[in-house]
């Protein structure tokens, strides 16, 4: 599989990695329903045999439950990928598990802990703030994740979710390796200002969501919305909110109809898609199954002309006008 430098650190990573926020399963508020454990450990090594040199978590997958199931399967594995985590969004132990906003310095040299033990391994590649919340405590966790990295507990320090303002702000202090921001054919915001700074700046994106939390699979309906897990967080999503929803179907109609020239799936050519942006690094693929994981992966052998670009685009934006 192809791979890309990412930012100004010494990681050439592999252009697709895997995500692990489904595989996190129903614990607490923002899961994704049930997940079976073998099922998860079964395509973290698939995704490892097939060259994805990459693994994204985070503590709030799961309150801690994908990290734990990612150093199960690194155990099993002979593979050595880069572990990509992050912190500042945790939960109180032994409380309602409700997800909170955290950035202190106490509370990150907690998290980095917790983390280390519940991966099993002794540095994290690549250490990230999970969202730019608080904003006042922006600074403090910078100056705490330089620290780790001094430390060796960490080997590069990056962030998630930031805007342009916030990353000056961090950068003023020390470099940004990365930047992890949501990024699809449906949640394009970050186009006109975050994906070119990151370029101007050499710091490396890795996108999540790239496939709109499951709508770009090309296989949601009314009649699926309607009988989504109660305990899955999507319910909440205003993606799967009318009236959008209706519009990201019509969309999705007439990806499929550009996928099928192509002889590919909607699924493949939304990551593709994500891929072409000259900032991007990288995008992170979620999975659940070997199967569902197997079905992704040609996105990284999937190539997009540019007559075929500005036909997306134009769609897009009579489709989406004013909403």
């Amino acid at each position: 599989m192809e791979t890309r430098r990412l930012g100004n650190s010494d990681l050439d990573i592999s252009v697709l990695g895997l995500g692990s926020w489904a595989i996190g399963g129903d614990i607490g508020e923002w899961g994704w329903g049930s997940q079976n454990e073998k099922h998860s450990i079964a395509t973290i090594h698939k995704a490892l045999d097939e060259g994805i040199n990459w693994i994204d978590t985070a503590p709030a997958y799961g309150l801690g439950n994908a990290e734990v199931v990612i150093g199960k399967a690194l155990k099993q594995s002979s593979h050595t990928p880069f572990i990509f985590t992050k912190c500042g969004f945790r939960w109180e132990e032994g409380g309602s598990g409700e997800l909170i906003n955290r950035l202190s310095q106490q509370s990150i040299v907690e998290e980095i802990d917790l983390s280390l033990s519940r991966l099993g391994v002794e540095c994290i590649d690549l250490y990230q703030i999970h969202r730019p919340v608080p904003n006042y405590e922006l600074e403090e966790a910078w100056y705490c994740l330089t620290e780790l990295q001094k430390a060796g507990k960490v080997r590069h320090i990056g962030v998630s979710n930031f805007e342009v303002d916030q990353l000056e702000r961090v950068a003023a202090i020390a470099p940004v390796v990365s930047n992890q921001p949501g990024f699809s054919l449906l949640n394009r915001d970050v186009e006109s200002e975050v994906l070119p700074w990151c370029e101007a700046h050499n710091v490396g994106t890795i996108h999540h969501s790239t496939m709109s939390n499951g709508l770009l699979t090309g296989s949601w309906s009314l009649e699926r919305r309607a009988n989504l897990d109660k305990r899955d967080w999507r319910n909440k999503s205003h993606q799967f909110a009318s009236p959008l929803f209706e519009k990201n179907l019509e969309f999705i109609e007439f990806l499929r109809g550009v996928a099928l020239e192509k002889q590919v799936t909607v699924a493949q050519l939304s990551i593709a898609w994500t891929l072409t942006n000259p900032a991007s690094t990288g995008s992170i693929l979620g999975a659940r199954t070997p199967e569902q994981l197997e079905q992704l992966l040609p996105a990284a052998q999937v190539t997009l002309t540019q007559d075929e670009l500005k036909h997306i685009d134009k769609v897009h934006a009579n489709l989406f006008h004013g909403l």
